[in-house]
């Protein structure tokens, strides 16, 4: 069943029976907005970009990206680089699989973003959409939609944190202006 998320909300990554989640793929999806034109509407391709970054007690310490697609020690793997979107209410355009067990245990949370390399601001983007899916059985576990368009280049989706009850995910959907991961850095500290 999937839990369809609100802005700072938390949910348990433990299953339903009990037991603990081993592998998840964190997926984002979206269209282009239609944008009216002269001779009718049209649409322009978007590139947005899905981010992984790795945090040990509030400190950055590996990033996974679109040119670095796995984390240093394998724990974390985008699965490529998607220019144009497409997928919007469907399937993922990005992913992200993260192999819970093999975290390093320094790691304590891992924090996904969202930004659009090109300069295009959300105002372009409609269907966008972060989803939470077990990847040992295919099921997704929570979707947070992205919403507000807006004239921002990016947007701080989701974290999963350690704790001692095992890992957690939070939806976090704080906007924010970068190109690039390292331009998102002070907007992601408060949410750690």
């Amino acid at each position: 069943m999937t839990v369809n998320m609100t802005k700072g909300q938390k949910i348990s990554l433990s299953k339903a029976d009990g037991g603990t989640l081993t592998a998840v793929r964190m997926g984002l999806g979206w269209q282009a907005a239609p944008r009216r034109g002269l001779f009718g509407s049209r649409t322009r391709e978007i590139d947005l970009d899905a981010s992984a970054v790795l945090f040990a007690d509030k400190q950055p310490v590996d990033v996974v990206f679109f040119r670095h697609l796995t984390s240093d020690d394998g724990s974390v793997r985008h699965t490529g680089d998607n220019l144009v979107g497409g997928a919007g209410q469907g399937g993922d355009d990005e992913s992200i699989v993260v192999d819970l067990q093999r975290v390093p245990v320094h790691v304590d949370q891992i924090v996904f973003t969202v930004n659009s390399f090109t300069g295009q601001t959300f105002a372009e983007v409609q269907n966008a959409f972060c989803r939470l899916v077990d990847e040992t059985n295919g099921q997704e576990l929570a979707r947070y939609t992205l919403t507000g368009g807006g004239p921002y280049t990016a947007q701080i989706m989701a974290k999963v944190q350690r704790g001692a009850g095992g890992w957690s995910m939070t939806a976090i959907g704080t906007p924010a202006n970068g190109r690039t991961f390292q331009d998102l850095i002070p907007a992601i500290l408060p949410a750690l």
